[in-house]
């Protein structure tokens, strides 16, 4: 089954028009050598290796950094397979679509050195035939985000078909409602973050301007928010509950929880998670009675109020 990908070409899309007009998508990020022969079947062994590489040449970067720049490159070298689509903005409101047709290769003399070689559509999808969701999930920051939750969106767009109203394909939604709710709240959230009581404590994680803390990648799926205490000391994981079963939320908040443990924090750091909710939850509260903090969506009173 092929899957989905909306894919940077430099910041900003800068090198949008040369990656489509060379046939290829690429990724940089300063780690200068050829990969062939060194990309494993598991990321997790590609960034043991080259997350220490990369803050090397970066010392100034955390690994949090680290580890989303070294994801980015071997996702886009590797995990990427021959006969996934991406999607690829330029700059301009519209989106170059493109198979993958090859393997990885290295131009070390030229932008974006670690590609693949792309069959590029002689079509584009504008923005605004997206919906909402789609709008939200291809605007995230970073160079690679999986967005094969929206294939049928996606179809359909490239059959020439406008957008559905409002679908949810994840089967793990008990409430479609909540989640099309919860998902405005989590907006809302980034937007407002300083007037929030997590606000006061913890600042969502942000490299050169952007917050590469909303929905930033892990291995399984992306956490909507990840956070930094203003002192350095503590990551804080924050998950909507999106109208899923509290089983289903309650695991994924773990998974992510142990993904940042192992994967991102320091040393001296500790990690913490806190599940969203539009109201209260009986089951997620026993669930967590011990493990994590569990707020209610009284906190955000403003957005409430808004909406």
């Amino acid at each position: 089954m092929k899957s989905y990908y909306r894919v940077m070409l430099g910041k900003r899309s800068v090198h949008a028009s040369e990656c489509v007009a060379g046939g290829f998508i690429g990724v940089d990020f300063d780690i200068s050598q050829d990969l062939t022969g060194k990309l494993p079947e598991d990321w997790r062994t590609f960034n043991k290796e080259f997350i220490p590489v990369y803050l090397e040449g970066h010392p100034g970067k955390s690994k949090i950094a680290a580890g989303l720049a070294c994801g980015a490159v071997w996702t886009a070298s590797k995990g990427i397979h021959r006969g996934d689509i991406v999607l690829s903005p330029d700059g301009t409101g519209r989106y170059h679509v493109g198979e993958v047709v090859g393997e990885y290769t290295y131009e070390p003399n030229g932008i974006l050195p670690h590609r693949r070689p792309v069959h590029w559509l002689n079509q584009m999808i504008d923005r605004t035939e997206m919906s909402e969701a789609l709008q939200n999930s291809t605007g995230v920051p970073g160079t690679i985000c999986n967005i094969s939750t929206y294939h049928q969106e996606i179809e359909r767009l490239l059959a020439g078909l406008s957008a559905p109203g409002f679908i949810v394909t994840d089967e793990a939604v008990e409430d479609p409602l909540a989640f099309a709710m919860e998902k405005h709240l989590e907006d809302f959230l980034v937007q407002n973050w300083s007037q929030t009581e997590l606000g006061q404590e913890y600042d969502i994680y942000e490299e050169e301007g952007e917050y590469i803390g909303q929905q930033y990648p892990t291995d399984t799926g992306p956490m909507d928010i990840l956070a930094l205490s203003k002192d350095g000391q503590t990551l804080l994981v924050v998950e909507l509950k999106k109208g899923r079963a509290s089983d289903v939320v309650v695991g994924q908040i773990l998974r992510y929880m142990g993904y940042v443990k192992e994967e991102l924090a320091e040393n001296h750091q500790t990690v913490k998670g806190v599940i969203i909710a539009l109201e209260d939850d009986q089951g997620i509260r026993r669930a967590l009675a011990i493990e994590l903090l569990y707020k209610i969506c009284v906190m955000c009173e403003n957005y409430a109020a808004a909406h």
